[in-house]
């Protein structure tokens, strides 16, 4: 799978995506992109395997550390190579079109289909709360399912009409959802801690932290993070590309970061780690506790917005993998097609929706979410180590250097291989991590025994 790229970039004569992403719009599609449901879920289980509020302030800021170190890597790269692909792209120039080829199988048979069905069914199940529903009452979860699939549906219809549609979306969510967050914050601080005198001590319980526990958590923590790297797929569209996907791939990250941290300490603030532990809708007990039922409301409609502009962002961005593939003749060509009018990948788009669709119908957001970090872990880990390759090679000029390199890319392969370690020796997640990790691996023979054969280089 390690033979050199030979796929040259589309000719002028391929269908183009015009430039159409500004810089603005660009930041908004890596928050819209990252923040999801994973802030408002993830909370609970992340301080289930932790011992007081330092260790779980300090997975969120290991995981901060670990999105930026790989956002500082991406940001060069695809400032060298703007593209539309993104991670496929970097696979393919840097490992190979096996390797790229391996990681567009991953995004079909996995891991898209996965992060759209676990946030589909997070904005359903807000969307039944706030219709005064039970969403885990019996006659109600099929109904919650194909409300997930109409809320794919209706996102998948903003892409198709075009990227400026998209994105008009993605900035009211993001600002909808940046701003609701901030207000839980602000509320919990000024309202909540003077009651409460806050939640921060003992900063440890008397039993200490397994290294394995904390891995496990840090997984969570990257459901919440992953999205950094989505803008990467659209680095074809985005205006001045050299200038503009450093910094929306930077400053996005980081007031990703600054956010999660905040929503953290407004958590603690309010709620002791031992009611974090057994909340899952920690948003929504704080605001609760802090300004009643109003405040239910208020945070349940913010996951709403949230996860549908999630959802936006994803169909903005997955899309293009396959589009980039089929232009190097390494999926079928009808996905290659640009709508004559829209001037968006439309094809490509109904097909990572319809596979949404279909996983929606047949998992839960548990096994969903956690699919779809065993699954792309391998791959963020190979784009980041594409700069290893690539530096040095002629004609690669990025605008913009990842500093402290070699350290800020080797620390994240690292952690990759560290998480993907941890996960595979402890018994309660090697099988499920296992079989996730063989059905990407089964995309080997495919490329051999179809593609290759009959794919010119």
């Amino acid at each position: 799978m390690s033979q050199p790229s030979q796929a040259p970039a589309p000719t002028p004569a391929a269908p183009a995506l015009e430039r159409r992403i500004g810089l603005w719009s660009a930041v908004a599609v890596v928050i819209g992109s990252t923040i999801g449901s994973g802030i408002f879920r993830s909370p609970a289980g992340i301080a289930d395997k932790l011992p007081g509020p330092l260790p779980m302030l300090s997975v969120w800021v290991i995981g901060g550390v670990f999105a930026i170190c790989g956002a500082l890597t991406l940001a060069e790269l695809s400032s060298a190579i703007p593209r539309t692909g993104g991670v496929y792209v970097l696979c393919r120039e840097a490992w190979g079109r096996g390797t790229g080829f391996l990681f567009g199988w991953g995004q079909l048979v996995m891991i898209r289909a996965a992060s759209l069905g676990a946030i589909s069914i997070t904005f359903a199940e807000y969307f039944f709360r706030v219709m005064g529903r039970d969403p885990q009452a019996a006659d109600q979860v099929m109904l919650v399912r194909w409300t997930a699939v109409a809320a794919i549906l209706v996102t998948a219809m903003f892409n198709v009409i075009g990227v400026r549609a998209s994105a008009a979306v993605v900035n009211f969510t993001v600002l909808a959802k940046y701003g609701g967050l901030l207000f839980i914050v602000a509320i919990a601080l000024a309202v909540g801690l003077p009651q409460t005198g806050g939640h921060f001590t003992p900063m440890m319980s008397s039993t200490p932290i397994a290294v394995s526990a904390f891995g496990l958590a840090l997984v969570s923590t990257l459901w919440a993070f992953d999205g950094w790297a989505d803008l990467a797929y659209n680095a074809g569209e985005v205006k001045d590309p050299q200038r503009t996907l450093p910094r929306a791939l930077i400053g996005g990250t980081l007031l990703v970061l600054a956010i999660y941290l905040l929503a953290n300490i407004a958590y603690l603030a309010v709620m002791p780690i031992e009611e974090i532990r057994t909340s899952k809708l920690v948003a929504a007990d704080v605001a609760q506790r802090v300004i009643g039922t109003p405040g239910v409301a208020f945070v349940s409609i913010t996951v709403m917005l949230s996860t549908f502009g999630t959802l936006n962002a994803v169909l903005l961005t997955s899309p293009r993998v396959f589009f980039a593939m089929a232009q190097d003749k390494l999926f079928f060509p009808v996905f290659g097609q640009v709508h004559p009018t829209r001037g968006t990948p439309w094809i490509a788009i109904a097909l990572v929706a319809a596979l949404g669709c279909a996983f929606v119908l047949v998992g839960t957001f548990e096994s969903l979410a956690d699919a779809f970090v065993t699954a792309f872990l391998p791959f963020y880990a190979l784009a980041v180590a594409a700069i290893f390759k690539l530096r040095g090679r002629p004609g690669y000029n990025p605008s913009f250097r990842a500093p402290l390199y070699p350290l800020v890319p080797a620390l994240f392969v690292l952690s990759v291989l560290y998480l993907l370690g941890n996960a595979i020796i402890q018994p309660e997640t090697r099988m499920s991590t296992l079989g996730v990790l063989g059905v990407v691996v089964a995309g080997i023979p495919v490329y051999y025994l179809t593609l290759r054969r009959r794919v010119t280089p």
